[in-house]
């Protein structure tokens, strides 16, 4: 080597450096990728995506070829760094020395840390073009790297860190699969986001935590005179209505308005029609998951069911709409709905419904009112206070200070909220 001048040698050496750098990358970068994002180029068509998921689902293989070319090169230019050292200072014994500490610092600043932070920094560009690269020199290099694999593998038996089948492949968790979303604000619009935020809660959720408490639900007494249950069904907005026999708790049909239209014109709506027209009730298991149910509701072709405890107690009603609405927010106008505008004031105080549900106010309101109970503001103050209060009794509940503002019928209409202190 003596033959070479020296600066064909430093110009070697920097070679040796960036080939080096190219190794480091690669190995960052491909491990760093998103490899969800690689597949889906891949599936359209982009050909280094799929150079890049063939070379990730064959890791042993990848890593194998680029720790080989990267040692490899390290050990020339240690090798050239210390033969430049003796040249430029002679037989010293402090040359080579300094040849090893020139090689680290070069090693370290232009081959290992900038390399490593571009390939963590821009994974996914890199990956798809690195895979034209490596591909070609996998395929030169493999009896080196199937060889030095026949020891791998037994190291990692011996030490039962063998890979599993499909290790390579990428599966996240439900909690993850959140996360993923909840960072994608750049990517998906946020009624889009929000809407695949509500189908995770939904995997916690039952027909209870969603339903129209008993209390609030319309129906009509088929005991009753026929004029009263006529104005109560001309003035109703619901096109379904429960219908009792002088027990709410008695439900026996659910009637559907539209089919009363053709006796409603000819005035004919008695009590024998409107038995007629009525359907069976339709009876769900408070604890039912409400993705069950969606399913429930269509195999038996049904927009609304009774949800009952497991002593066949009504608790509530639950319909198709419900469930949509849990997942694409609010279209319907309730007494209890506050279309997700409810919000703390400028004086930390937020004017709520009592019917209003516990976990739209912890969502609104960032609260932490328990949801394992009542289900409804009206019904956990008076599960606290064990009676129905007056207007202007004032209490605490989970840390959030209230008071009421207006009862109506054995029942609390409205309540103020104060922020609780610290927040």
């Amino acid at each position: 080597m003596d033959e070479f001048p020296l600066s064909a040698q430093f110009t070697v050496l920097a070679v040796l450096l960036v080939c080096s750098a190219f190794f480091s990358m690669s190995e960052t970068a491909m491990m760093a990728s998103n490899r969800i994002r690689l597949r889906h180029l891949a599936q359209e068509g982009h050909g280094g995506a799929r150079l890049a998921v063939a070379l990730l689902g064959k890791t042993d293989q990848l890593l194998g070829v680029i720790l080989l070319g990267n040692t490899l090169v390290n050990a020339i230019a240690a090798m050239l760094t210390g033969h430049i050292a003796l040249q430029v200072f002679g037989r010293e014994k402090w040359a080579l020395e300094a040849g090893a500490l020139f090689v680290t610092f070069c090693l370290l600043v232009f081959s290992e840390i900038t390399p490593k932070v571009a390939g963590a920094t821009y994974p996914d560009w890199l990956a798809v073009r690195i895979g034209y690269v490596l591909t070609p020199l996998l395929r030169v290099a493999y009896p080196v790297v199937w060889l030095v694999n026949l020891f791998v593998q037994p190291l990692l038996s011996l030490l039962h860190l063998q890979p599993k089948p499909g290790h390579e492949s990428s599966r996240l968790s439900a909690e993850e699969l959140r996360s993923v979303v909840l960072e994608s604000g750049h990517f998906i619009p946020q009624q889009h986001r929000s809407i695949l935020l509500n189908l995770f809660e939904l995997e916690q959720l039952t027909v209870a935590d969603i339903m129209t408490p008993r209390g609030e639900i319309e129906s009509v007494d088929i005991a009753a005179p026929i004029e009263d249950i006529k104005v109560q069904l001309a003035t109703s907005f619901h096109t379904r209505v429960a219908v009792f026999e002088n027990d709410p708790a008695n439900i026996v049909g659910v009637l559907h308005q539209r089919r009363l239209l053709a006796e409603a014109f000819a005035g004919e709506i008695d009590h024998a029609t409107l038995r007629e027209r009525m359907s069976e009730p339709y009876f769900i298991p408070a604890a039912t998951p409400i993705y069950t149910q969606l399913q429930f509701f269509r195999e038996n072709r049904q927009r609304m069911g009774l949800v009952v405890d497991e002593y066949g107690e009504i608790e509530g009603l639950v319909t198709l709409e419900d469930i949509i609405e849990e997942l694409v927010g609010k279209f319907t106008t309730r007494q209890s709905d506050f279309g997700g505008s409810l919000s703390w004031n400028d004086d930390g105080v937020a004017l709520a419904d009592g019917a209003a549900s516990l976990r739209e106010l912890n969502r609104l309101l960032d609260l932490e009112f328990p949801v394992d109970g009542p289900r409804t503001l009206n019904g956990l103050i008076v599960e606290h206070l064990q009676d129905i209060p007056e207007v202007g009794v004032g209490l605490r509940v989970a840390g959030v200070p209230m008071e009421i503002v207006q009862t109506q019928d054995r029942k609390i209409k409205m309540v103020r909220l104060h922020r609780p202190a610290g927040e």
